[in-house]
């Protein structure tokens, strides 16, 4: 579990230049809305690399300046913690919402209510509380979550896509993945005392030892 803690986003980036490889070669046999799903999930792989590798502040931000932790390299946020946020709450979602695309309208509505959560966070949220115009994650929520965010939208009303039920479902079902699946699994699976550490580079420099 330490292992991928600290690794599962290294394994997204590969992910993400696989899926981006099968959807240029698949492009043609999919729907606009099933493309623009895949490309969701390749978004999603791009800004968690933002987030842990790339910039890789993120940990070090949320528990610092969000929760005011007095050691965030563990808490409340830990590596096992954002494991399965980001694998089980993200990666499953969005792969399962490119999968069926149509069929399962639902799930791409859910996941889009996840980008958008993104979207606000790092915008509003984040700055706001770290009195910053850039946090890990911001770049990547804006040049590639927004545009997903409202092409995806342009088609559903367009063509229609999905049932009152759909969009019902949708929205409860995305609520659910930004509070519980995000927020409440942090708190569930907070420890001061966590051998899941970051590493220094993960957290904000005045922070760092």
């Amino acid at each position: 579990m330490k292992f991928l803690g600290k690794h599962w986003y290294d394994l997204g980036g590969v992910l993400a230049l696989l899926v981006l490889v099968y959807l240029w070669m698949n492009k043609y046999f999919m729907s606009s809305y099933q493309n623009l799903m895949w490309i969701s999930l390749i978004s999603l792989f791009i800004h968690q690399l933002e987030e842990y590798r790339i910039v890789g502040t993120f940990p070090g931000m949320l528990n610092s300046t969000l929760f005011n932790s007095d050691i965030p390299d563990r808490y409340p946020l830990n590596t096992r913690t954002s494991f399965y946020v980001n694998v089980f709450t993200g990666w499953l979602f969005y792969f399962l919402a490119a999968l069926f695309a149509e069929k399962a309208v639902w799930l791409g509505i859910a996941t889009l209510l996840v980008s958008a959560g993104n979207i606000i966070a790092h915008t509003l949220v984040f700055n706001i509380k770290g009195k910053t115009l850039y946090n890990a994650g911001l770049a990547s929520s804006w040049i590639l979550f927004a545009p997903c965010l409202y092409f995806s939208i342009k088609i559903l009303i367009q063509h229609s896509l999905g049932s009152v039920f759909d969009f019902i479902l949708g929205i409860v079902l995305g609520l659910a993945l930004n509070y519980i699946g995000i927020l409440k699994l942090i708190d569930w699976m907070k420890d001061r005392n966590s051998p899941y550490i970051f590493e220094q580079r993960n957290l904000l420099p005045r922070d760092r030892n």
